[in-house]
């Protein structure tokens, strides 16, 4: 499953820089399927959906600190544990009910935006 970051982010940004997907943005900042990743032009996510990933996205929040589910691996291919969890203040980066992913999931969703 994706991490989410709750409401009671105190904007501080620890997490921002310890994703290894660049799925996490500051609340009200534009996002890409690019950023970070080796994705560009047309494609289809894993989950079907065609986009193109050098269009720029809606944010996901306004207020705080945001993760974008379809690039959140939970860290896995890179990591033990989900980094923005482990660096998170105020403990605030917890698994997301709404997305529930297996471990194959995510390392394949991993492999799709890194070309391994």
């Amino acid at each position: 499953m994706a991490i989410i970051i709750t409401d009671e982010c105190i904007n501080c940004g620890a997490c921002e820089p310890e994703c290894p997907n660049t799925a996490i943005y500051e609340g009200a900042d534009d996002w890409r399927y690019s950023d970070g990743t080796d994705l560009n032009g047309q494609i289809v996510l894993p989950n079907g959906n065609e986009v193109n990933a050098d269009i720029v996205q809606e944010p996901v929040s306004d207020e705080i600190y945001y993760i974008v589910p379809d690039k959140c691996t939970e860290c896995m291919g890179f990591h033990e544990e989900p980094q923005c969890a482990a660096v998170c203040p105020v403990d605030c980066c917890v698994p997301d009910e709404d997305n529930v992913e297996t471990e194959e999931e995510l390392l394949g969703k991993q492999r799709f935006m890194h070309n391994e």
